[in-house]
């Protein structure tokens, strides 16, 4: 395992996503918190748009974000890892695919980020510097005997957020390699090997509106250099990054839990920005699923999003809610978010300056 050093000084906070729970927002990352909703009701589509860089200061500046929860958020990773190595996994035929990640990642993070971030590079010798986690490594790119992890696996034990690799064959993708410690209720070790349509095939109502029929075949024509993203949400109790099927009975119970008193608290918005970029080499497609969490408490200070959710929440599909993990609760949601919605009309857009 890396010697992680993390440095909590000044930008970065020291919290927890287990146990105590001392994971809080500032009042920033409230405001720069992307609220999935752009108008008041919700049907699950690809909605994939240029991943491009936009709104300086927000959560699309750069291909990858780097937060106030980033070394917590490794260090949570590397505890999850610990507990169970399946997590991350990655088939044989997709050390390649590993490469191009760590070059992706590494050419983003020290483009974007110089301050916490380098990379130096003499051919296939490179040196990186990861100054928030205290990691200064040299290897030979292309040579996994240089690095203490395989490619995948060590770059993104430096990376919030999930990854998955998908190999393209036979008109189709297939999920054969990933990284998946921040999970909304499915498995990396279920889901390894299958294909696009056996990995969604959870999702409801989706299928019969041939969604991702059309969505694999935009994904095929993926072009290098010309990455995509969309964003997805769900909802937690607490704010667990972890909520995967192998610990379900650690954090199901939860959903009990919640009351009138403490649901501003304890319930979440859970975010992912799904970012898919076409590898170089490997032509394989990397897929990155970034969680935001965001307390109800916090989202109705905006006012627009307090009333938005309530009537996303409101009058979503019930199979949808239940997909979702909170069909339960749905009441006391609506119950809850219903003193924020004073049944004004809600500007476009979704952030709070729209």
């Amino acid at each position: 395992m890396l010697d992680l050093k993390p440095d909590f000084g000044g930008f970065f906070k020291d919290e927890t996503f287990v146990g105590d729970f001392t994971f809080a927002n500032s009042p920033s990352a409230v405001r720069r918190f992307p609220f999935p909703f752009d108008r008041d009701q919700y049907m699950y589509s690809v909605n994939i748009e240029p991943h491009v860089p936009t709104r300086p200061g927000s959560v699309l500046e750069h291909a990858f974000d780097i937060d106030e929860h980033y070394v917590s958020e490794m260090r949570d990773r590397a505890r999850v890892l610990a507990r169970d190595p399946l997590r991350c996994q990655s088939l044989p035929h997709m050390e390649l695919a590993g490469w191009d990640l760590v070059e992706l990642i590494m050419e983003s993070l020290s483009r974007d980020y110089p301050q916490w971030f380098t990379l130096e590079r003499s051919g296939n010798d490179w040196h990186w510097v990861n100054k928030p986690l205290g990691i200064d490594q040299r290897f030979t790119f292309l040579d996994p005997s240089t690095l203490p992890y395989g490619p995948m696996e060590y770059i993104t034990r430096q990376m919030q957020g999930d990854f998955t690799l998908q190999d393209e064959r036979d008109g189709n993708l297939w999920v054969d390699a990933g990284m998946v410690t921040t999970q909304a209720d499915w498995s990396l070790d279920f889901d390894i090997g299958m294909n696009f349509f056996e990995w969604h095939a959870p999702v409801p109502l989706a299928h019969e509106k041939g969604i991702f029929d059309r969505a694999l075949k935009f994904l095929l024509k993926l072009q290098h250099g010309a990455p995509v993203r969309r964003f997805n949400w769900t909802m937690t109790v607490n704010p667990l990054l972890d909520t995967a099927p192998e610990t379900y009975p650690e954090w199901g119970p939860s959903k009990t839990t919640l009351t009138q008193a403490n649901l501003g608290a304890k319930q979440h918005l859970r975010v992912e920005l799904q970012s898919l970029f076409r590898l170089p080499r490997s032509n394989a497609i990397a897929f990155s699923i970034r969680a935001y969490l965001g307390s109800f408490q916090d989202l109705v200070t905006v006012p627009k999003w307090g009333r938005r959710l309530h009537r996303v929440v409101r009058d979503l599909h019930p199979d949808l809610a239940a997909y979702k993990g909170f069909l339960r609760n749905r009441d006391a949601m609506v119950e809850w978010l219903s003193k924020y919605d004073d049944g004004a009309p809600t500007s476009p857009g979704i952030w709070p300056e729209d």
